[in-house]
């Protein structure tokens, strides 16, 4: 049964992003054998999960392995739950632990190369300065095209 948001008087629809599908389990009456499809095997699955011991084959899969942990985690003790729960805690713990030692290293390793980088255009700055002194270039010049102070040029020498 498909519902979906119509006028009363009119029967036309209003809103067609939005739609209800209501499934009437009961009336779901497939075998095993005859699974064609996700959503048949999604059906009986949901149909019949109270029945199962262990997981059958025809429902295998990446997309049935969420179900089959959470009926597992259902069927869990208190006490248990609690230690599941922990463990998880402790696993999503190490893991943001982990990456924010990432993050920050990697900001780390940013700002070294940065400062290394500016370390290196000032020793650039100082050579091309050097150089302009020995061609006997005015220092008004070299602070022009260096961007260093009379006193660091001066310095130099």
């Amino acid at each position: 049964m498909v519902i979906c948001l119509a006028n009363s008087h009119t029967g036309k629809i209003i809103y067609d992003k939005l739609s209800l599908i209501f499934i009437e389990m009961i009336n779901f009456v497939k075998g095993p054998e005859q699974l064609e499809t996700d959503i048949d095997r999604w059906l009986y699955a949901l149909k019949h999960l109270t029945e199962f011991r262990t997981r059958p084959a025809y429902l295998s899969g990446p997309e049935f392995d969420q179900l089959f942990n959470l009926v597992k985690y259902a069927n869990l003790t208190k006490k248990g739950k609690a230690m599941y729960d922990a463990s998880l805690k402790y696993k999503w713990d190490n893991k943001n632990v982990r990456d924010y030692e990432v993050s920050k290293g990697r900001e780390e390793g940013l700002e070294q190369g940065r400062e290394e980088e500016r370390a290196k255009a000032l020793e650039d700055k100082r050579e091309i300065a050097r150089e302009m002194l020995a061609e006997g270039e005015p220092l008004e010049r070299i602070v022009k095209y260096t961007k260093l102070s009379i006193d660091e040029i001066q310095a130099l020498d």
